[in-house]
Order: C-alpha cells, then sequence, then structure tokens
C-alpha cells in the first residue's frame, strides 16, 4: 500500500501544474525555494492521517489464518528462522 512505513524513500523531479492560487499560497508560506519542502511535509501528514485512520479501525489488520508459517507457534518459527540462518552461516564460513 502506498504511504506506510517502508515504502520507497526516492525523490523524481517532475512537472505538476497546479492553480496559480495553490502555488502563491504555498509560496507566500515557505518561499519559492520552500516549495518542495512543503509538499514533502504535506505527503508525510497524508502518511501520517492514512496510518491514524488504520490505527483506529477495531478490525485485526494482522489475521493468523493469514500466517500459515506460525502453526505450530511463534516460538517454533523462530526456531526455524534460526537454524535456517545458522545453517546459512555455515555454509559461508565453511564451518
Amino acid at each position: 500500500m502506498i504511504g506506510l512505513p517502508g515504502g520507497s524513500t526516492s525523490n523524481m523531479r517532475t512537472h505538476v501544474v497546479l492553480l496559480d492560487e495553490l502555488v502563491a499560497a504555498i509560496s507566500h508560506l515557505v518561499g519559492k525555494r520552500g516549495r518542495s519542502g512543503f509538499l514533502k511535509h504535506a505527503w508525510e501528514e497524508v502518511k501520517r492521517q492514512r496510518l491514524l485512520r488504520l490505527l483506529e479501525n477495531p478490525a485485526p489488520i494482522w489475521k493468523v489464518e493469514d500466517h500459515s508459517e506460525l502453526a505450530d507457534g511463534a516460538g517454533a518459527w523462530v526456531e526455524r528462522m534460526r537454524a535456517e540462518d545458522e545453517a546459512l552461516d555455515r555454509r559461508r564460513t565453511g564451518r
């Protein structure tokens, strides 16, 4: 989903058509050199609002039935992950 933590943070230069009144208002607030930063801040606020809305929803976000890897319990899954990691380390180091 766009806008959630962990998304891409790269920048792209683009041409966007905005109302003259909007550009003038943003420029008045932050100056001509601050418009990109202002829009970036607005995007951060959009993402924050989306996250708040998600967290306010009483429906569970994480469902056990969507995670068959945990069928034997979280502890068993952690042990499997550790064993796989140790095996990979042994293969890499030749031990």
